[in-house]
């Protein structure tokens, strides 16, 4: 059973109403609470205390989860799987590395 995520008007498959395209199926795992939200402003709607990104140092820590196919991934693995998902192949949304330093340590290079 994949873990609960939070956001505001979520579909089954992790879209809310900041993001809702077809490629928009990702949640993350918030590193300063370890829940997983829809995206960053559902985080901020929702939890009552600001965001902390993910240290390099934990990029192999489970921090991304597929909404297509409920698949749990390491942050290293999210940022190196080339806008699929590696258990389904879903396409993810490759806009959403212009928002990645709002999860992620900046200092990652770009897959």
């Amino acid at each position: 059973m994949p873990p609960q995520v939070h956001g505001l008007g979520l579909d089954n498959q992790t879209r809310c109403v900041h993001w809702r395209s077809a490629l928009d199926v990702i949640a993350i795992k918030m590193r300063c609470c370890g829940e997983y939200y829809a995206c960053r402003d559902c985080h901020d709607a929702l939890a009552g205390h600001p965001t902390r990104v993910w240290p390099t140092a934990e990029f192999d820590e489970a921090a991304v989860l597929c909404g297509a196919c409920g698949d749990e991934m390491s942050v290293r693995t999210y940022l190196g799987s080339g806008n699929r998902c590696p258990a389904c192949a879903a396409p993810f949304n490759p806009g959403c590395w212009l928002h990645h330093h709002f999860y992620f340590a900046t200092e990652a290079s770009r897959p």
